[in-house]
């Protein structure tokens, strides 16, 4: 199976990541997590993409804050599919991170997940890589049965409170 990188622009960005973490985890996908500034290691970062394919990974998920160039970085160096997770850290309460992360020049496509939405993001890596792995695509029916039951169950609790 491919692995995941999990990249980020700062040291501060890892309790964001917690959350992609622990659902790679949780499907028994192997990660590796690196921080590559898209600023202050530029050539560091372009590396790592262009070598990605080679070193067995799948996906890319890259998160960052303010200017939050680095899954832009990271899918000019790739063919591998690049997931952006923008990162609230200033003032403009992630919104600068976000417009960064998404808007994107034609070729360079990045997935772009909410506002420290890092949850969705491993998510989404673990969708892409279902397509080669039928055993993740059951687990992630799984998942999807596991919260339409729970949608469920708290409806009848509901439906039971307010009689």
């Amino acid at each position: 199976m491919k692995k995941v990188a999990v990249l980020m622009g700062s040291d501060s960005d890892l309790p964001v990541l917690e959350p992609v973490f622990k659902r790679l985890k949780d499907f028994g996908v192997h990660y590796e997590a690196h921080i590559i500034s898209a600023h202050r290691t530029p050539a560091l970062a372009a590396g790592f993409a262009s070598d990605a394919r080679e070193n067995g990974f799948g996906v890319i998920i890259a998160a960052a804050g303010k200017a939050a160039h680095l899954a832009g970085v990271v899918a000019a160096h790739t063919t591998l599919p690049v997931i952006g997770i923008p990162v609230k850290s200033s003032t403009l309460d992630g919104l600068d991170a976000l417009l960064s992360t998404v808007q994107m020049p034609l070729g360079i496509p990045v997935a772009t997940v909410a506002i420290d939405g890092a949850d969705n993001a491993g998510i989404l890596a673990v969708q892409i890589l279902s397509l080669e792995e039928d055993a993740l695509a059951d687990k992630l029916s799984k998942m999807k049965t596991d919260m339409t039951e729970q949608v469920i169950e708290k409806d009848k609790k509901l439906q039971e409170k307010i009689k």
